[in-house]
């Protein structure tokens, strides 16, 4: 374990130290409110201060900090923004730490010294703050947190940048910066540009702290279009899909255009291999191995895992080659957003919940393809979660997912990503797509228990047969 370390600027090291130990007092408490929190499944233990950096002060007071939370075996790190100031902060009441002390993500005036020092690059401490190679940033923007993230904190500045500050903190680049920075050299249409980074130690280790992008403030939502798209067919129940005035499947095509053009762009980049007998065996274990692990928590589940493990021992016997590389890793209709010149891809992370190694580790890119065509279907569900069963909804609602899953495959085959056309690797795709649902399965279980129906229901009508 790191000793604490101090950086900066006065206040000197002792009010530091105060710093210190109404964190370690505060944040237990604190901690598991946090949306971005991981660590809600178990009680946080022990919070350990490892680095403080002061950023700004002393009044205000601004001290950038890296905590080490406990919880059982496990020892995860996070990154805050401690402010403290002599007037009443301007943050939100869920912000309030204690003992004078808040979380300043909120808190436009301190934040804004963080595009600053982007902008003039320089460090503070183990802290280095630059623009990327191209880029020339605007500084003296005030900043606006976005709300709805929940793995991360985000502030927008002035309408022109984004910055993303990784909560839990990993060694080395962090995959969003490396997978953008890599898009951006090959010349992506699909992704904002990256213009700027924070950087600094874990343990010794580098690590990347947050991600300055470009912000685009006109983009539309793609989970917001589709959900939009389906209340319209539900609230004209005579209508076909392809003739209501919502329809999106013109847009589900384009999308799987841009996602193909993405994969093929991050196989350029970054390289692919193939997936060797290993390889594929390694798969269906970690399939069977979460569909087990779910199962035991799940009840609901149990009844369908001689069906699902059926389907995970196709992929070994999968005969067609195999391309492996980097993926998104965690796509839905939540990662995109449509500009006027077209789709955008977001949050390159991977799946939150997922180790590092693993979010690094090659996969076909099926996987993406799997998790958007299981976005397509909350999308069509999402009316219906918590609503009376009604069969002529939920046929209308099916309707709405079929069309918009076949196109988006269509646009990804038209754009001859690096997998061709996904329906001509059904099986592949299919287990690929289970395997999400048992994923999904384990996190509605443990968070939104109204909605555990719609992957037990897809999951359902995939092993019967009936889709």
């Amino acid at each position: 374990m790191s000793p604490l370390s101090h950086h900066g600027f006065p206040p000197a090291q002792p009010e530091l130290s105060e710093v210190s130990g109404a964190l370690t007092a505060l944040l237990p408490d604190w901690l598991p409110a946090q949306r971005w929190f991981a660590g809600k499944d178990r009680p946080v233990d022990e919070v350990r201060p490892v680095e403080l950096t002061v950023l700004a002060g002393p009044d205000p007071l601004l001290v950038h900090a890296v905590v080490d939370v406990l919880q059982g075996d496990r020892t995860e790190p996070y990154q805050l923004l401690v402010g403290r100031r002599s007037g009443v902060p301007e943050v939100a009441s869920a912000a309030v730490l204690g003992e004078g002390l808040y979380e300043a993500s909120g808190d436009a005036d301190l934040t804004a010294g963080l595009l600053d020092r982007m902008a003039a690059g320089g460090s503070a401490g183990p802290l280095r703050f630059a623009a990327e190679p191209d880029a020339t940033l605007e500084p003296g923007l005030r900043s606006r947190p976005i709300t709805a993230e929940q793995s991360n904190t985000s502030l927008v500045y002035g309408g022109q940048y984004i910055l993303k500050l990784f909560r839990k903190l990993s060694a080395g680049t962090n995959k969003d910066l490396l997978l953008h920075r890599a898009l951006r050299d090959a010349g992506c249409k699909h992704i904002a540009r990256v213009v700027g980074s924070i950087s600094g130690e874990l343990h010794g280790e580098p690590a990347t702290m947050g991600m300055l992008q470009e912000f685009l403030p006109d983009a539309v939502d793609g989970w917001a279009m589709a959900t939009t798209s389906v209340r319209d067919l539900l609230a004209a129940p005579d209508q076909a899909a392809a003739e209501a005035g919502g329809d999106f499947a013109g847009e589900s095509e384009r999308l799987g255009a841009a996602v193909a053009e993405v994969h093929a762009d991050l196989a350029t980049a970054l390289g692919t291999e193939p997936a060797d007998s290993d390889e594929l065996d390694r798969t269906v274990r970690a399939m069977t191995e979460r569909l087990d692990q779910v199962s035991s928590v799940v009840p609901e589940l149990a009844v369908y895992a001689p069906a699902l493990r059926e389907v995970f021992e196709t992929v070994r016997a999968h005969e067609s080659p195999i391309v492996m590389q980097y993926i998104h890793g965690d796509l839905h209709l939540g990662q995109v957003l449509r500009t006027v010149n077209g789709w955008l891809l977001l949050d390159f992370e991977g799946e939150p919940a997922a180790p590092v190694a693993e979010r690094h580790a090659l996969r076909s890119p099926l996987r993406d393809v799997a998790g958007m065509l299981r976005s397509f279907d909350y999308a069509a569900h999402q009316r219906l979660v918590g609503q009376p069963e009604n069969a002529d909804v939920t046929r209308h609602a099916m309707e709405w997912a079929r069309r918009n899953r076949a196109a988006f495959c269509s646009g990804y085959a038209r754009a001859g990503g690096p997998v061709g056309d996904p329906q001509a690797q059904a099986g592949l795709l299919r287990a690929f797509e289970l395997d999400k649902a048992v994923y999904e399965v384990a996190y509605e279980h443990a968070n939104r228990p109204d909605w555990l129906s719609v992957p037990l229901a897809a999951i359902a009508r995939s092993t019967d047969g009936s889709e």
